[in-house]
């Protein structure tokens, strides 16, 4: 696998392709596969999320692309409640050997990267917490194809809102704004369950050699570590599709045309 280093931080509509009339398409596999390691706490995760879109809107097969998120945590060693009620910027002080000051300027620098990408990041709101439950409910969300919705809903309400991603109620209010059964979201979070699948995502990334997030990787064989520019994002898109497609061409059928019956009720 190639990889393009960043700024990760250690602490780092489905459609068918449009075919001429009469070529129908047949692909081998539907998608190019993305994949990306993600902490819902990681600053660089959701300004690389938006360089990574922007540079999706720039490529012209972006309906065969299909992204799966993919569970990381940056300090699984935060208590689970987090009771010692210290401010983000105090916390990252303390666990990294920063003073104060150094922690405040070190975000605001983060929040002016943000800004640049159209995003309001208030760390003033920040909430120290285990990120653990919000990654449990994010594999929910993937097994109902809600994955990067449900991304985008903990980015802003950590990031924005200020809101505490440890704490079951507003975890179970987030995932029903994008569509989760309420009941569903209290029977994962009262149990155990899709744990498994979280130490799966990290042992995984462990394997890639996953060291910081966000890190994108691209139909298996190149990745993009850290909130890289969209052109960053859009040459490798550019090129690890350009493989796919030599693996997985599309076969254009020759079509004798004859009477047809459409769905429409139109018959000719």
């Amino acid at each position: 696998m190639t990889t393009l280093m960043g700024c990760a931080q250690t602490p780092a509509v489905d459609s068918p392709v449009l075919q001429a009339e009469g070529q129908p398409s047949i692909k081998t596999e539907e998608k190019m596969k993305i994949e990306i390691w993600s902490d819902i706490m990681c600053p660089f995760c959701y300004i690389g999320k938006r360089h990574y879109e922007e540079a999706v809107k720039q490529f012209a097969e972006a309906n065969n692309l299909e992204v799966e998120w993919k569970s990381f945590q940056l300090d699984p060693s935060i208590p689970k409640p987090y009771t010692e009620g210290k401010s983000m910027y105090q916390y990252l002080a303390d666990s990294k050997g920063f003073s104060l000051e150094q922690s405040k300027q070190m975000h605001a620098n983060v929040v002016q990267m943000a800004a640049k990408a159209g995003l309001t990041y208030d760390f003033d709101k920040a909430v120290v917490a285990n990120s653990w439950d919000a990654h449990r409910v994010i594999q929910l969300a993937k097994k109902q194809g809600l994955g990067d919705a449900i991304e985008e809903r903990f980015f802003k309400a950590y990031f924005t809102e200020g809101k505490d991603m440890a704490d079951h109620a507003i975890l179970t209010q987030l995932g029903k704004d994008v569509g989760l059964d309420e009941n569903r979201i209290k029977q994962v979070l009262e149990s155990d369950e899709f744990s498994n699948e979280v130490r799966s995502d990290i042992q995984r990334a462990k394997s890639v050699g996953v060291t910081g997030v966000p890190f994108f990787v691209f139909n298996d064989k190149y990745a993009v570590s850290g909130a890289q520019p969209a052109s960053v994002f859009l040459e490798t898109i550019e090129k690890s599709f350009a493989q796919w497609r030599k693996d997985n061409p599309e076969r254009k059928l020759e079509v004798i045309s004859g009477p047809v019956c459409t769905p429409e009720g139109e018959c000719k």
